[in-house]
């Protein structure tokens, strides 16, 4: 192994056996049955003994009349890990820096130290907000190549202000990454500041909206130049041709997947106000999860006792500044009204 990957672990997320799993943003519904019935019958004539289509055409224009821009702007990839991957593969890399602001969605400094890059994390304020002289202190200091920012945050729920995203891109020297795996749940979206000579993208997911997170789907929408840069470096043939069915498919039931959205935000909305009525301390989200810190340094018995209960959450506290953090995906209704049952158990059992 290379000796700078040597001290690295793997991104891991527990999976035990639970009655209520709330640990991994995924959403809480099944795709539409319709969904299920078309792709069926669209498998059924796939000839399995010829390579997908390279260019993932069909899927690109669907997702491209979705947002409202061309297809030559969309770059789809296996979940959006794989956008990242493939980003920082063509624009980090030795000799080249990356900026991260923590704590945030550890894949970003994680992929980056990969590609052999160097990670330079800002620090974010006191209750997670990323301050505007922070972000143009470490843009000036590190000069990086490719700079991330993420809104809503994953792990802790907070959009990120316009304003920010505004000035990030006034002062990068490089490549600004808006990671919106959960922008579908927020009140806005960096996608209307994309154009062709802004050196930004912003990447969104199948994985939570749309109930594929079986899928594995990605993609992010740029300018046409950054995308056909990224074609250079991906594998050919990485879009395997189920993949591309059940994704153009998915987009047909935009307005079913409008619904469940709003849907969930009620249930995240109500999920923190039940956690409000407990000795923790909830974050505000514009997310399908909810950040929470149990009081009295009681993290991770709390964690514990949630799963004696079965009901699984994340445990964050070992993340940057997370001390003590735990995380809730929003789940139906049934699931969340066990949490909160649980949760309440627990606090009374751990505060005495």
């Amino acid at each position: 192994m290379r000796d700078d990957l040597r001290a690295l672990e793997g991104y891991h997320s527990p999976q035990v056996e639970v009655r209520v799993r709330l640990n991994t943003n995924e959403s809480p519904f099944p795709p539409p049955a319709a969904w299920r019935d078309a792709l069926a019958a669209e498998l059924s004539k796939v000839d399995w003994h010829r390579y997908p289509d390279r260019g993932a055409h069909a899927l690109r224009e669907g997702i491209a009349e979705l947002h409202g821009v061309l297809p030559s702007q969309v770059f789809a990839a296996n979940g959006s890990n794989e956008v990242l991957q493939t980003l920082l593969l063509t624009f980090a890399g030795p000799g080249r820096s990356v900026a991260t602001f923590e704590p945030t969605y550890q894949l970003h400094g994680h992929i980056a130290r990969l590609t052999g890059a160097t990670v330079v994390e800002g620090e974010r304020g006191a209750e997670f907000t990323l301050d505007p002289g922070e972000l143009e202190r470490v843009i000036a200091a590190a000069q990086p190549a490719v700079t991330f920012l993420c809104s809503p945050n994953n792990p802790t729920g907070l959009e990120e202000p316009e304003a920010n995203v505004r000035l990030a891109l006034s002062k990068v020297p490089g490549l600004l990454v808006v990671d919106e795996a959960y922008g579908q749940f927020a009140k806005w979206s960096a996608l209307g500041l994309v154009e062709e000579e802004t050196p930004m993208v912003v990447i969104r997911t199948f994985s939570k909206t749309w109930s594929m997170a079986a899928a594995r789907l990605g993609y992010l929408v740029g300018p046409e130049w950054l995308v056909a840069e990224l074609e250079k470096v991906t594998l050919p043939y990485h879009l395997d041709a189920a993949k591309q069915i059940a994704g153009r498919l998915a987009l047909r039931f935009a307005g079913e997947m409008e619904a469940r959205v709003q849907h969930i935000i009620a249930e995240r909305e109500r999920v923190s106000a039940g956690m409000a009525r407990l000795p923790v301390d909830v974050f505000p989200s514009g997310a399908n999860f909810v950040l929470f810190r149990p009081r009295g340094k009681a993290g991770k018995a709390v964690w514990q006792g949630l799963l004696e209960h079965s009901v699984l959450v994340r445990d964050c506290s070992s993340w940057p500044r997370l001390d003590d953090c735990l995380r809730i995906t929003v789940g139906t209704p049934e699931e969340n009204d066990e949490f909160l049952a649980a949760l309440a158990d627990v606090m009374a059992e751990v505060t005495g």
